[in-house]
């Protein structure tokens, strides 16, 4: 009787924690679309959805081998977090790559103009071909000129759409000229490009100057997570104070502590971004 009654607080300490862990997850990932600026070239990743899964699966296997429902909280808000900072910074490389198809972009534009072409007819002439990074927004940009739409009004929609700072050199270079006939647009947008591409350089350059830390950050992560795994499987009699209430809520303050030290740790090795010039344009 009594293994049955600890199996059943087992089960319900797992799945409260997995319900608490997700209700965590969504206020997370809600609150973070809130601040992503709205496009319609912007869609839900499914891979969330599946990211979602696999952290309540943990939650609940946590959950169940401990019955801690702090625990699977904890285990279930790790498994969000934590492949982020110890993979590879693939935001890092995205945002890179975005930089260089901007700058490659200004020069298809330059050529373009070049060859006594209008930046209407520029904009929708290099779109098939311009990078694959920015293509699906360049694409819509194409499609909103070539519908009729004013040039001022879909280059600000652009804007929004990029979402970038570099981006926003060129398209504000755009604006001008679309609205005022502003001259030597093309060497701007030449000049333009060398700046995107020496900030490319410059990203590159912090990027491997932080590695180490980063490398850092990794280490004291795995250790830690690595440590806490073999306690709970090898020495649990180790953790037997943890059963109690009292237990729940330190362990709930040392999971917070080390929470916020991860945090800081992994900004460290963050490369800053600059603030954009063009935001909020859409009407």
């Amino acid at each position: 009787m009594a293994r049955i009654v600890m199996s059943e607080f087992g089960l319900l300490s797992a799945l409260t924690g997995a319900g608490l862990g997700l209700g965590i997850l969504l206020i997370a990932n809600g609150l973070r679309a809130r601040l992503v600026e709205k496009s319609p070239t912007r869609r839900f990743d499914p891979k969330a959805l599946v990211r979602i899964a696999a952290c309540i699966g943990v939650a609940v296997l946590v959950g169940a081998l401990t019955r801690w429902p702090v625990g699977a909280v904890l285990a279930g808000v790790a498994a969000w977090f934590l492949p982020r900072a110890l993979g590879p910074d693939r935001d890092h490389t995205r945002r890179v790559q975005k930089i260089e198809a901007v700058a490659t972009w200004a020069e298809m534009l330059r050529d373009t103009l070049a060859a006594s072409a209008g930046l209407h007819q520029a904009v929708i002439a290099t779109a098939p071909i311009v990078p694959e990074p920015i293509r699906s927004e360049i694409a819509v940009a194409a499609a909103r000129v070539d519908r009729g739409e004013r040039l001022p009004h879909a280059l600000k929609l652009l804007a929004d759409d990029l979402a970038d700072p570099t981006a926003d050199l060129v398209c504000s270079a755009l604006i001008l000229a679309s609205s005022r006939q502003a001259g030597q647009l093309g060497e701007l947008l030449g000049r333009l490009a060398e700046v995107a591409r020496a900030h490319a350089v410059m990203r590159l350059r912090v990027a491997a100057a932080r590695a180490r830390t980063r490398s850092s950050v990794r280490t004291v992560i795995a250790v830690t997570v690595s440590m806490a795994g073999g306690l709970m499987l090898f020495n649990r009699g180790f953790l037997a104070p943890y059963d109690t209430a009292t237990g729940q809520v330190v362990l709930l303050l040392v999971g917070l502590l080390f929470a916020g030290s991860f945090l800081l740790i992994y900004r460290l090795g963050q490369i800053g971004e600059p603030s954009r010039i063009l935001t909020g344009l859409e009407s």
